[in-house]
C-alpha cells in the first residue's frame, strides 16, 4: 500500500479554530523574525523583541506614531471593502490615494492663505473624496459597459496617478529645482489638521473611526450594502432579482475610490504635510491583505492593521538600534505578511492522509 497526502477544502471552520490558526501563524512569524534578526545581528532574540516593543509603544510619541499608522492603514482597507465584497478587484488604491493627496496639497497651496481652517479643511476632504470617486469611476465604467479586466485596469491607473503626482511636484516644487514640494504651509499650518484634546493625531483617529463605523453599518444594514453582497455572490442572481448590476458597480467603486481619495487627504493634512509619490507607503497594497484576511469585518481589520503597524514601527527601531539598513524593516514586514497569508490557506484547506493500492 502506498500512502500520501492531499489537500482538501474545508466545508466550514469554526470562528475559534480560524483565529487559533491565525494566532499560531503570528507566533511562528515572530519566531522566524527573531531568528532572522538574530542571524543578522548576532544578538539575543529577547533584546530584539524588547526593541520592537520599545519602538512601537516605548514613548508617547512612538505610541501615537503606531496609532497613526494603524489608522492610515485601516482607512484604506475600509475603502477597499465595498469593492471587494462586490468581487471587483480594486488594486488601484495607491492611485486613488495619490489623486486625493494631490487635491489636498493643491488646495493647501492655492487657498491656504485665503480660507480659514474651518472652511479649508472640510473643502479639502470633500474635494479629495470627489477626486478619488472619479478615479474609481473610470475602471468601473469600463467594467460595467465593456467587461474589461478590473485588476489590470486599476493597477495601470496607479502608474498614471504616479505620473500625475510627478507633474504636480514639478508644478509646485519649493524651492525651484529641488524636485520636491517640501512641507506645505509650515509657518501658517493652513490645511493641517488641528490639535484636538492636546493630541496632533486625534482628528485622524476620529475621522477613521467614523468612516469605519459608517461603512460597516452601510454594508450590513443598508439596501445598497445588500445589493453589493448579491452582486458579489452572483451577477446573474442579482439581475434576476431586479438589481441593476451596472449601477451597483459604478456606485460601489465611487464609494471605494472616494474613501481611498479621502485617505490621501488624511495623509497629506494629518501626517506628511506634503505631496510625493511615496506618501502612500505601500498601504494601497498592504490594505488588500488586511481587508481580505479580515473577511471585511471592521473589528478584525482594526486588529490586523494594529498588529502590522506595531511590527512595522518596531522593525524601524530594530534597524536603528542594531545598525541595520532601512530594508531590514521591510524584510520583517514581509515575513509577517507571508505567515498571515499562509494562515488563510490553512483556514480554507486541510491536509489529509490518503491510502492507495500498489500497482500489480
Amino acid at each position: 500500500m502506498k500512502h500520501g497526502f492531499h489537500l482538501v477544502k474545508r466545508d466550514t471552520v469554526s470562528f475559534g479554530k480560524a483565529w487559533m490558526i491565525r494566532l499560531v501563524s503570528v507566533l511562528l512569524s515572530l519566531v522566524v523574525c527573531g531568528l532572522v534578526i538574530m542571524a543578522i545581528t548576532g544578538d539575543n532574540p529577547v533584546r530584539v523583541y524588547a526593541a520592537i516593543i520599545d519602538g512601537a509603544i516605548g514613548s508617547k510619541n512612538r505610541l501615537w506614531n503606531t496609532i497613526r499608522s494603524t489608522m492610515l492603514l485601516l482607512v484604506v482597507a475600509v475603502g477597499l471593502t465595498p469593492a471587494f465584497r462586490m468581487r471587483f478587484w480594486n488594486i488601484g488604491a495607491e492611485g486613488q490615494i495619490l489623486v486625493g493627496g494631490i487635491a489636498a496639497a493643491g488646495l493647501m497651496i492655492s487657498a491656504g492663505a485665503y480660507l480659514p481652517g474651518g472652511v479649508l479643511i472640510p473643502l479639502i476632504l470633500v474635494c479629495s473624496t470627489l477626486c478619488g470617486m472619479l478615479w474609481g469611476l473610470i475602471p468601473a465604467f469600463f467594467k460595467a459597459y465593456f467587461n474589461t479586466n478590473e485588476t489590470l485596469f486599476t493597477l495601470m491607473l496607479n502608474y498614471v496617478a504616479i505620473q500625475v503626482t510627478n507633474f504636480a511636484i514639478i508644478l509646485w516644487e519649493s524651492p525651484k529645482g529641488s524636485n520636491s514640494v517640501g512641507v506645505i504651509n509650515q509657518a501658517s499650518r493652513a490645511g493641517w489638521f488641528p490639535r484636538l484634546f492636546g493630541v496632533n493625531d486625534a482628528m485622524i483617529v476620529i475621522l477613521v473611526v467614523l468612516i469605519t463605523v459608517l461603512v460597516a453599518v452601510y454594508m450590513r444594514y443598508s439596501k445598497q450594502g445588500y445589493e453589493i453582497a448579491v452582486v458579489g455572490e452572483s451577477r446573474d442572481t442579482a439581475r434576476y432579482a431586479g438589481i441593476s448590476v451596472k449601477k451597483v458597480i459604478l456606485r460601489t467603486m465611487m464609494i471605494s475610490g472616494g474613501i481611498c481619495g479621502l485617505a490621501g487627504a488624511v495623509i497629506v493634512c494629518g501626517a506628511s504635510h506634503t505631496i510625493s509619490t511615496g506618501i502612500t507607503g505601500g498601504r494601497g497594497f498592504t490594505a488588500i491583505i488586511v481587508a481580505w484576511m479580515s473577511h471585511f469585518n471592521a473589528l478584525a481589520m482594526a486588529l490586523v492593521s494594529a498588529f502590522l503597524a506595531f511590527m512595522q514601527q518596531g522593525a524601524i527601531q530594530i534597524a536603528t538600534q542594531f545598525g541595520l539598513n532601512e530594508n531590514a524593516s521591510e524584510i520583517i514586514t514581509g515575513i509577517l505578511l507571508f505567515f498571515l497569508i499562509g494562515s488563510e490557506f490553512f483556514i480554507n484547506y486541510k491536509i489529509e492522509r490518503t491510502k492507495g493500492g500498489s500497482a500489480s
